[in-house]
């Protein structure tokens, strides 16, 4: 790993919305298309929330969080994230990572590897 995607690994960090919110949270963006179950908007204590950072409908349905599937949803997802949809949400996304100095990009996944959240911090490493 190149110096600063290994920085901006260190920058852009992911938790689950259900843990709480700390200080060195940062930014708190919750990147999942949907409002998570039981969470209500005080406790997420959001900074920013981007829906369009999501998988699609489709996508998500077809991985269904299948840890065999993780690669090719990856490969897909990124795809998704590169397209003209997505364009507006992930450049906002990559202005907030240079101006601040954590962001903390929030999913409701259980499983804290297999999940979008960690693609896209992949991802927005890369290309921030």
């Amino acid at each position: 790993m190149s110096q600063s995607a290994d920085m901006s690994q260190r920058k852009i960090q992911i938790k689950r919305i259900y843990d709480d919110a700390a200080d060195t949270d940062g930014q708190r963006v919750l990147v999942d298309r949907m409002w998570p179950r039981g969470v209500s908007k005080e406790a997420a204590d959001l900074d920013h929330w981007f829906k369009d950072v999501a998988p699609s409908p489709d996508l998500r349905s077809w991985w269904d969080h299948d840890a065999d599937r993780m690669d090719e949803f990856a490969n897909r997802y990124e795809q998704e994230l590169s397209d003209d949809d997505h364009a507006a949400e992930v450049d906002q996304l990559i202005d907030i990572i240079h101006k601040h100095d954590r962001v903390t990009l929030l999913f409701a996944a259980k499983d804290e590897s297999v999940n979008h959240a960690k693609v896209l911090q992949d991802y927005l490493g890369r290309h921030s």
